[in-house]
């Protein structure tokens, strides 16, 4: 079964959205355990590659599997949702 998600949480220093995101991807991930979730600085050269790949506006950027899912921050049933569609 192919379980492996990978969530890419691309954030910056000091963002408070960032935080609240990282919690809840980090409530959720024992649902997931083939959920793999990256963080990557915003200002860096890879997170900047993709601030500018997905055109993120907004701290965080949540790109799940290579797609832009949210910026700026996230729903938590949404992410389920989201994370349940890929399980299978």
């Amino acid at each position: 079964m192919g379980n492996n998600i990978t969530v890419q949480l691309v954030s910056t220093p000091g963002c408070t959205h960032c935080e609240e995101v990282r919690k809840v991807l980090h409530e959720v991930k024992p649902q997931y355990p083939g959920m793999e979730i990256k963080e990557l600085d915003a200002t860096n050269p890879d997170g900047l590659e993709l601030v500018t790949k997905h055109g993120i506006l907004a701290s965080p950027g949540v790109i799940i599997n290579n797609e832009l899912f949210a910026t700026g921050g996230i729903n938590k049933g949404d992410l389920i949702k989201k994370l349940d569609s890929l399980k299978d």
